[in-house]
This record gives C-alpha cells, structure tokens and sequence, in this order.
C-alpha cells in the first residue's frame, strides 16, 4: 500500500472568553455542547495567560469574545485564545465577536487618525483566525477589513420578532435617530409590514462645540408608537434626546431597540428618563443588573449565535438564517 487512507472527522469546540461567560453558556446549551475547560488569569501586571486542558488539536474552534469593559482585556485574552489554539494544531479556527472592538473607528474623519477597526481585524488574522463571526456591524465596509469570511449576523429579526408581537395592535412607525441609519431603518419597517418612517434632524449650535441638537423630526410620527433603532447605545445621548423629540411632536409611545448595550457612563439614567415606555438590547454585551431598570428588556441572541456556529460547523449557508437578505 502506497498510501494511508482514513474518513474525514470533524470535531466542534466551543471556547469562551471570561468577557460574557453568560452568553457562551446559553450558546453551548443551545449547540448542545460543553465550554472546553481552560486556565485563564492575570498577572499582576496586567498580562494575560490562557491554556487549554483538553487537547484541540484537529478541531473546528470557536472562539467566543464579548469585546466589553474593559474593552482591551477582552480583545487581548480572545487574541491570545486564539494564539494558543493555533499553536494546538486546531484545524480551523472562529472568531466569534458578538460586538466587535473599535468598530466605530472604521475610517480616517480628519488626517493623522487611525483606522483601528482595521487594525482589530489585522490582529485576529496574524494571531491566527481563519473565519469571523459578528453581529450588527457599525457599518458593512468592516467586513472587508479582515482577508478571509466574515459571517456578518442580524439582530433585527430577533429584536423584530419582539416588537410585532408586543405592539401588533398599534400604528408603529420606524424612527431613524439620525440620517446615517436610515437604511437600516428601510429594512425594519419593511420588516414589520411597511410602517412609515421618520428620522431626526440634527443641527449643531455653534455655542456648543461637538455637541448635535436634535430639533425636527422628518416624517409622519403624530399618534404612531415610534420604533427607534440603532446599531448600539454607548452613553444614550442620541436616543434620549431623540425620545423627547418624539413625544414633543405627538408620537403615542415612544420604543428603542438596539443590538449592542455599551451603556457608558449616564446611559441608565438617560434612557430610564427620556419618556420611552421601553428599552429593548440584546445580551451580545453583558448588561449588569445594576445597569438595568423596569424598562429595560434583554433578549439572547445565543440561539442566532449558535444556529450560525452549527451552519459554519456543517459548511452550510449562513445567509439562510435571514432569508437571504444578507
């Protein structure tokens, strides 16, 4: 015999981050598996150090990260899982980042500024991640700053699912904070039944540097339960003031939906005072109790995770999951 024939086996291994633990203990569960056992610490300078107990080598690896507070721990420890995982022989390795690090910084705005959502992505390639996997992007240019697939998932059906089901008996209309989102608005209202659309507009007073003022609201809003969406809420100054115009201009209720909860600094006490009967996030960052109020309503995205994770797992079709519109 001339060669060594064997049937092709494939392995999944699921690994998590100490950023979300909650998260990747809902998606195990979901996938129906167990988190590989690992050593994780810090040093008292601040490094780092991860090592795996059980033997990967061969394994289809994914990597699940929450890139949380404090945001360059998270990113470091998945970089550093992933490092290791390459140097066990895993086989094929995914990064999943439910929110994905300095996203936001996705172009230069003026000259001598970086480009660090790039950067992110550059790192996780040298470090050793063959695929991608996010949710809700700040904006879809991203995907092309990684050299190899980016699964690039959706909340908006699992936050829309939650909204007709809730407010199926009222006028609803999709309320865009600002001109940058629009589309994205487009694709809710289409959604829930082609409701109208609004969105905000914003002028900035020259009294107040950096600071936009959101003074008129561009669409038919009068009597609606307006939807108001985003990517992410960080201090919640947008969708407060966006809120309070809403209900100046006569909208009935007033609902905000976004995928990622940063939720910095006054962002509880805003949103828990803008007038919004409700306050939807998906748990794709953690939300602390101390950070939740009676409006606040969290839903998983485990279960889009996982479906996601098992399709990869199985070379299948990831844009089926929104039936493909991806």
């Amino acid at each position: 015999m001339s060669a060594i024939f064997a049937t092709p086996k494939k392995n999944l291994m699921l690994f998590s981050g100490r950023a979300h633990p909650e998260l990747a203990d809902q998606v195990a569960k979901e996938l129906d598996v167990t988190i590989t056992p690992q050593s994780a610490y810090t040093f008292a300078n601040g490094e780092i150090f991860v090592r795996f107990e059980e033997s990967v080598r061969g394994c289809d690896a994914f990597v699940l990260q929450s890139h949380s507070a404090p945001i360059n721990d998270a990113v470091m420890e998945q970089l550093i899982m992933v490092d290791a995982l390459k140097r066990a022989s895993a086989k094929r390795i995914t990064v999943v980042m439910p929110f994905w690090g300095y996203a936001r910084q996705d172009k230069k705005h003026r000259g001598r500024e970086p480009i660090s959502a790039r950067l992110i992505a550059d790192m996780f390639l040298v470090a050793g991640a063959d695929r991608i996997m996010t949710v809700d992007l700040h904006t879809a240019q991203i995907q092309g700053f990684f050299d190899g697939p980016v699964d690039h998932l959706f909340a908006l059906p699992v936050l829309a699912d939650h909204i007709k089901q809730k407010y199926a008996d009222r006028d609803l209309a999709v309320v865009s904070p600002d001109s940058g989102r629009v589309r994205l608005a487009e694709r809710w209202a289409e959604t829930l039944g082609g409701t109208p659309l609004a969105f905000i507009h914003k002028t900035r007073d020259p009294r107040k540097p950096n600071e936009a003022v959101a003074n008129r609201v561009v669409g038919e809003v009068d009597g609606r339960t307006c939807v108001v969406i985003d990517d992410m809420i960080d201090t919640g100054g947008t969708v407060s003031k966006t809120a309070e115009v809403l209900l100046r201009e006569g909208a009935r209720d007033v609902v905000i939906a976004a995928t990622h909860g940063v939720l910095s600094g006054p962002a509880v006490e805003r949103l828990s005072t803008c007038g919004a009967s409700e306050v939807i996030f998906t748990d794709t960052l953690p939300i602390p109790e101390e950070k939740r109020f009676p409006g606040m309503t969290v839903i998983s995205i485990a279960p889009l995770l996982a479906e996601a994770i098992h399709q990869v797992f199985d070379d299948g079709s990831v844009t089926s999951l929104f039936d493909g519109n991806a």
